[in-house]
């Protein structure tokens, strides 16, 4: 048996290879590639997804079924169209954005999608949003891409706030190749994976920063 104790996806993952399987698999079409665009365009941070890991969320998200989502973290709306497309029509995804300038990028990403009738921008601290949010209850899917020390307090709102069989979503959950690190930030971090890893169904799949999804247990 090959030894995968160290081993993760990104040890073949070449600049080439990458290309390549983006170009079959997570193709973007025109909004797609306006939204990924977007926050060189207007000065913001490029810290969005990358194609296929996109194209996964968006098809997680028809896997579960999701009709009432929540996106804590839209920066300039890229993630939010696939998750959005994924979607049926009468579907809400609830888009939770800090900064009003973000915000306003991401209104027009989606609209330039089609999408802005599907979300909803939400503009201000997220633990606010969600408190906000309560009385929509339950949700099908929350997809976290936010301030990674938030991440304890959002996996706890996403637990009580899911259906049962919900999936939660969480980018980022290597914290920049810094998740074993002696810092406050780290530790709430593996708190994060500790407490959904005790609460839900979970993985951690080994996109190039961790992507973990976990499922509400049903009973």
């Amino acid at each position: 048996m090959a030894d995968t104790t160290s081993r993760t996806g990104s040890r073949y993952a070449t600049p080439e290879l990458v290309d390549f399987v983006n170009r079959v698999h997570a193709a973007h079409d025109e909004a797609l590639q306006l939204a990924f665009d977007a926050p060189v365009r207007h000065d913001m941070p490029a810290i969005q997804v990358a194609p296929s890991e996109g194209k996964l969320l968006g098809m997680l998200a028809a896997l579960c079924g999701a009709r009432r989502a929540v996106e804590v973290g839209t920066l300039a709306g890229y993630s939010a169209i696939h998750l959005a497309r994924a979607m049926p029509e009468d579907g809400v995804l609830h888009c939770l954005e800090l900064e009003p300038r973000h915000a306003e990028v991401a209104r027009a990403s989606l609209q330039a999608a089609g999408m802005l009738e599907r979300t909803r921008v939400h503009v201000g601290p997220a633990l606010e949003s969600l408190e906000s949010l309560a009385s929509e209850a339950p949700f099908d899917l929350v997809f976290l891409d936010a301030d990674k020390e938030g991440y304890p307090r959002y996996g706890r709102w996403a637990l009580e706030h899911l259906r049962p069989g919900g999936m939660l979503l969480a980018d980022n959950v290597y914290f920049f190749g810094q998740l074993m690190a002696d810092t406050p930030a780290a530790a709430a971090m593996r708190r994060f994976h500790e407490e959904t890893a005790a609460d839900f169904q979970s993985v951690c799949i080994p996109t190039p920063d961790g992507l973990l999804m976990a499922i509400k247990p049903l009973g």
